[in-house]
Parts: C-alpha cells; structure tokens; sequence
C-alpha cells in the first residue's frame, strides 16, 4: 500500500505483444498523426490569413481545430513510444498530465460544439439580430469561457486522485485514465467518484442537451421557411450534428468501458474503441469541415493553385 505521490510509474498492461509488426503499427499511427496535424494546422492558417473568413462560425471553427491539435498531442507522443517500447510504462507526473490534457480536450471539444450550435441558432432563426448579439467580445468570452471551465474542471479529479492510497500501478489503458488510477485506491473514492458523475454530466449532456435544443429549433424554422433557407440550413448543420454524434460515439464507448466489465469485448476491439474518440475526431472535423464548406474549399484551392504556379 502506496502513496500514488510516492508512485515512481505505472505501467499500462493494454498493450499487445506485437513482437516485429510494432514498426507497421508506428508507422501507421505516425502517419496518423502527420495528416493530422498538416489537415488541422492548413484550416487554421486559411481561416487565420483570409480577412473575409474572420466571422464567428469560422473563429470557432479555428478555436475547434486548434482543440483537435491540442488533443493529438496529448495523445500520439506518448503512445508512438509505447508502442516500440518492450516496457509500457510512464512515470505517474507524465501520466497525470496526460490525463489533464485528453480530459480537457473531450471537455473543450463538447462545449466548443455546444457553441458553434448556439451561434447557427441565431444565424438561422435571429438573423436580423446575429451581428448585434454574436459581437467579438462575445466570441472572445464563449472561446475563453470553454477553454478555463474546461481546465478548471479537469484539474479537480487530477488532484483528487494525486493523493490517494493505491494498492497496484496497472493501467488496463494504452495511455492514462483517470478512473483507472481511482479503481486502484485502497480506501473509499466516494468524493472522486461523486464528482466524477457530477463532471461528465455537465460536460457531456449539458452540452448535448443544448446542441439538440438548438437543432429542433432550427428544424422548426427550416420547415416552415423556403426551399433555400432549408438548403442553407442543411448544409451548415449536417457537419455539425455529424461531429458531434462521431465524438459522442466514441466518447461514450469509452466511458461504458471504464465504468462497466468489457471482458466479453475482444481485446483488440476494446483498444481500437478506446483509440476512435481521440484519433478519429481530430482527423474527421477538418475534412468534414474542409470539405462541405464551399468558402474554405475556395481557398485551400486558390492556396494549392499558387503552390503550383510558384
């Protein structure tokens, strides 16, 4: 019986004995990370050059992409060692940065979408008011706002479980989980576990509960609009709710695996689930994005045109 602070290392027991195809899988996963990072950081720069996509849908779109940056790289580094190490193991200071870094990412990445579906609801249904009630001040305070709430409360549970007694370091993870840490505990974790529920409530269906709200709206308007505002509509919301369901997904399988017994579920299943939420959003929100909205289209093609000519 230790003191997680006195904890040197845990080890993450998740990961399979590849023996020579570790390299195949590095590899695959480094090329992951890549496309990543150049998908995310292009949306940023064509947002971030281009004065006439500086509107509040595409300033969170940024505020989004620059999440999914964030995101990867709490999760690729560490996992790319993992993966050609014979010893999966990380010291517990790395680990609970880690956790710090994916818990607030799912975090921002809910109440970032929870945004971009207010700031379409009053496109939609107020668009005479939109200019005067969407400001940049306002941006800059929804943008802040998500991003400290979303550090604030992640920190909580970290420091809750610093201190705690544990009788095992064994992560059944590929890369650091809160919960895990908490399941090692000696004694009662009835406040970790009370404001573990209390957290993923507000983080997960305060924001959903919102994003559905604002879309029956938006439907009710469409309805009963022309056949052009209905298309506008559309072609705006789909992304949107298609994100969100995606992340939702994978974010809730993960949570059932923590909380329920997934033996039934075959090992490789398990890991790849536990891998969608954080390797598949980052890589489908710019493509998605990238590919539907026709402004963005146009510029990454005017971009590419002049690589070319030059």
């Amino acid at each position: 019986m230790v003191n997680s602070t006195q904890v040197p290392y845990f080890a993450l027991s998740a990961y399979l004995d590849t023996g020579v195809f570790k390299y195949l899988y590095f590899m695959i996963l480094m090329c992951l990370y890549i496309l990543i990072m150049c998908a995310n950081l292009l949306l940023i720069v064509i947002i971030c050059m281009n004065r006439s996509l500086h509107e509040p849908m595409y300033i969170f779109l940024c505020s989004l992409f620059v999440n999914e940056l964030y995101g990867s790289t709490g999760l690729f580094p560490m996992l790319l060692v993992q993966i050609l190490s014979d010893i999966h193991t990380v010291s517990a200071p790395l680990c609970f940065l880690q956790i710090f870094c994916l818990y607030s990412y799912a975090c921002v990445e809910f109440l970032n979408l929870a945004v971009m579906s207010y700031d379409r609801y009053l496109a939609i249904c107020c668009p005479l008011q939109y200019n005067t009630r969407m400001t940049r001040n306002k941006i800059t305070i929804l943008i802040a706002v998500a991003w400290i709430y979303a550090s604030v409360s992640c920190f909580i549970p970290i420091s809750l479980s610093a201190p705690l007694q544990l009788c095992g370091n064994i992560i059944n993870k590929v890369y650091c989980d809160n919960y895990s840490i908490v399941k090692l505990a000696c004694y009662d974790t009835t406040v970790n576990n009370i404001y573990g529920l209390i957290a993923t409530s507000l983080t997960i269906l305060c924001p959903v509960c919102l994003i559905f709200y604002t879309y029956m709206r938006i439907l009710k308007i469409c309805f009963s609009g022309s056949k052009q505002t209905r298309q506008k509509a559309i072609s705006t919301c789909v992304p949107h709710l298609a994100s969100l369901l995606n992340f939702s997904f994978g974010a809730c399988f993960e949570i059932m695996q923590s909380r329920f017994n997934m033996n039934n579920v075959p090992n490789m299943l398990r890991i790849f689930l536990s891998l969608y939420w954080l390797t598949c959003q980052p890589l489908f929100n710019p493509l998605l994005y990238g590919l539907n909205m026709s402004n963005i289209r146009k510029h990454i093609c005017i971009g590419a045109l002049s690589f070319l000519i030059l």
